[in-house]
């Protein structure tokens, strides 16, 4: 007879949470399982497909968001250096580019160590965060691959904010 008698609590899983952001902001989403549900939301420059990952053995809730856009191995290098000069500006998350299929990520996760459950806001909040990064860099990726500058200035033409109303 154990001298201990603890039962930890169910946890719910924060892909549940997820899915609920999901149904109430109408986006289309598909559970591929137990630990992973994806989502496509619409951006003004592009339609992003949202990958929410519960890993269980580190207890983080991972995000991924990837956008269709292919980077050809000749304008790698400099699209790897622009990712570079984006992910020093970025607190929260941080670019990718996955050489082998040549699509640029955004990556994020929250940390839900000890049994804390994520929240409907945290939820958002880590959506909000990827979408955000990916409207705001997204034409900077366009100006290397695209129209074939350098690194340096498509991160200075992605930082130009206007003021005002033409």
């Amino acid at each position: 007879m154990s001298l201990i008698n603890y039962n930890e609590p169910a946890r719910i899983n924060p892909l549940e949470v997820v899915e609920r952001v999901a149904s109430t902001n109408d986006w289309s989403f598909e559970r591929a399982g137990e630990d992973e549900i994806t989502l496509m939301v619409r951006g003004k420059w592009a339609d992003y497909q949202m990958s929410f990952t519960w890993m269980f053995d580190i207890e983080a809730l991972h995000v991924a968001c990837a956008f269709e856009f292919k980077v050809p191995d000749r304008l790698r290098a400099e699209t790897q250096q622009l990712i570079a000069m984006i992910n020093e500006q970025l607190w929260l998350g941080h670019f990718d580019l996955w050489v082998k299929d040549g699509l640029i990520m955004y990556r994020n996760a929250l940390l839900l160590a000890g049994g804390v459950e994520a929240s409907s806001q945290q939820c958002e909040a880590m959506l909000a965060t990827a979408v955000d990064a990916c409207e705001r860099y997204f034409p900077a990726f366009q100006f290397v691959v695209w129209a074939g500058k350098t690194a340096q200035q498509a991160i200075d033409a992605a930082m130009f904010d206007t003021a005002g109303e033409a």
